[in-house]
């Protein structure tokens, strides 16, 4: 199996769930998210919803809801933790305002 560390990034996130990152259907593939920053791009203060998304199923496993985030701040959900996405599993955020956020995640692919 190969190990392949990258970045997935998302701009101007906003009301709608955005899919970050998808792991994909093939068999045995999995990735290690390793870091999760949320930037807000607004000047007053707005929400951030981040969940893992299985696609078999139609089922969302929120990370963190409603997590505020300041004007002009960030957000770093993973706090030295790591989260294991396996097979047709996504990552996607949602903000409370339209084009409210940027993310950013550290991930190693497993294939």
């Amino acid at each position: 199996m190969a190990n392949t560390f990258k970045n997935n990034k998302a701009r101007l996130i906003g009301t709608s769930e955005v899919s970050v990152y998808a792991v994909g259907n093939t068999s045995g593939h999995r990735t290690i998210v390793i870091g999760c920053s949320l930037a807000n791009r607004k000047s007053n203060s707005v929400t951030v919803d981040v969940l893992v998304y299985e696609t078999d199923n139609s089922t969302n496993y929120y990370l963190v809801k409603d997590a505020p985030i300041p004007a002009g701040g960030a957000l770093e959900i993973m706090g030295g933790n790591k989260l294991v996405l396996n097979q047709d599993e996504e990552l996607r955020v949602q903000a409370s305002e339209a084009s409210a956020v940027d993310c950013l995640l550290s991930i190693m692919e497993i294939t």
